[in-house]
């Protein structure tokens, strides 16, 4: 088959593709080749989509059971076919996109890979599939929102047309309003403040979650959060449904807010749903900024992950050592506290030299802190000590350098 674009052959975990030649598409140094081409195709999301194909992998082993799985907006095609082919107990799946080209894009793919028997591609707008799916028999067990932007516009009608107990999926690309650059973006699209903190990627994921679990409430829909994570320009989660009015009222009793300072490094977590007004940081004086309404529970669960692990020994992907690096991070961060600190940012306040990450780690332990590395930032550590504590550990550190 031909397309009237350039297109070029991928091979992606167990899958070939063809999917756009995104160097045709750059016209000049600041395109996104992506967005540029007349069918979306990312390769930077290739270790997400390797990721993903673990965590419904894990969650069919839990389930036990054949899954139906849903891709509403599909692009090329290549996240869909990979949950086919490399999935063990997955039934249909079903992989739609709007644009005519990627449907007939998908449809290739889809029968490259002798998958016609497991993929039906649909040619249609998401909301409107989902919505044809929102009957109880006829919802899917999985559904995965990979939009470009935010996938809110989107999230009513996947929750409807999610059987109860099943899997939703979400991206949001959209870091700009979720980091605080465009604030008045994030109230609009996720309910709730931003900051520009040096932990922002964490606020940008509990941020997704709060909008995530507030849509869900509106339904008798409680969620809990299995998996999230956030890398280079997106954050993700895989959120589990449980139907009823109880449930989702406890799933709300996790919304909350945090107050920061940004002269001290000082944080605190405040529960409930109803903003508390400004407040004093308690260690300095400062008046302290809000981030919220959003997410204040877990964001990832260690038995989850540590089923996602378990299915990675047994999977070939090109980025292997990213996939276990990341699952080992995220294990060990699980029930660390809310929030992180950088030790850079830290250092750069208060003019003080840059110790190594890990003599900092190593100095809050033998002070008897729970402490470990966060995938959020490379120079990042999640902790229960105070900033205070921290940045006394920082200097500890320097001192003992002399």
């Amino acid at each position: 088959m031909t397309f009237p674009f350039a297109t070029e052959f991928v091979t992606e975990g167990s899958v070939t593709a063809v999917v756009p030649n995104l160097k045709a598409f750059v016209r000049k140094p600041s395109d996104y080749a992506p967005s540029k081409a007349p069918v979306f195709y990312n390769p930077v999301m290739e270790l997400n989509r390797d990721l993903t194909v673990l965590a419904l992998q894990s969650f069919q082993r839990i389930e036990r059971d054949t899954l139906t799985v849903c891709e509403p907006l599909s692009g090329c095609g290549i996240r869909a076919i990979r949950f086919a082919k490399e999935i063990d107990g997955i039934g249909e799946v079903v992989a739609n996109d709007i644009s005519k080209e990627a449907y007939r894009l998908i449809k290739h793919n889809t029968e490259i890979n002798d998958l016609l028997n497991k993929v039906c591609v649909k040619n249609e707008d998401a909301n409107l599939l989902l919505s044809r799916h929102a009957a109880p028999k006829k919802r899917f067990d999985c559904i995965d929102l990979d939009p470009f932007g935010s996938p809110m516009p989107y999230l009513d009608c996947a929750l409807r047309a999610l059987r109860i107990g099943g899997l939703l999926a979400l991206t949001a690309t959209d870091m700009a309003p979720l980091c605080g650059v465009h604030f008045k973006a994030c109230l609009r699209k996720y309910g709730g403040k931003p900051l520009r903190t040096e932990y922002c990627h964490e606020l940008a994921t509990r941020l997704l979650a709060g909008a995530s679990a507030k849509s869900a409430a509106k339904y008798d829909i409680g969620l809990k959060v299995l998996f999230s994570h956030s890398l280079q320009h997106y954050t993700r989660l895989y959120c589990k449904t449980n139907y009823g009015a109880k449930k989702a009222d406890n799933c709300l009793k996790s919304i909350g807010y945090i107050h920061h300072c940004f002269a001290c490094f000082h944080r605190t977590v405040a529960p409930g749903t109803d903003y508390c007004g400004k407040r004093t940081c308690p260690k300095c004086g400062s008046k302290m900024s809000v981030a919220g309404p959003l997410w204040i529970g877990k964001i990832i669960d260690e038995d989850f992950v540590a089923s996602m692990e378990k299915e990675a020994e047994t999977k070939v992907f090109r980025l292997k050592s990213k996939v276990d690096k990341l699952l080992d991070l995220t294990e060990k961060e699980a029930n660390a506290p809310i929030t992180y600190y950088v030790i850079d940012r830290i250092c750069d306040k208060f003019e003080l030299p840059v110790p190594s990450i890990s003599k900092v780690v190593g100095e809050l332990k033998r002070t008897g802190q729970q402490v470990c590395l966060t995938h959020f930032n490379t120079r990042g550590i999640k902790t229960d000590a105070s900033a205070k504590k921290v940045k006394e550990a920082i200097i500890s550190c320097l001192d003992s350098k002399t």
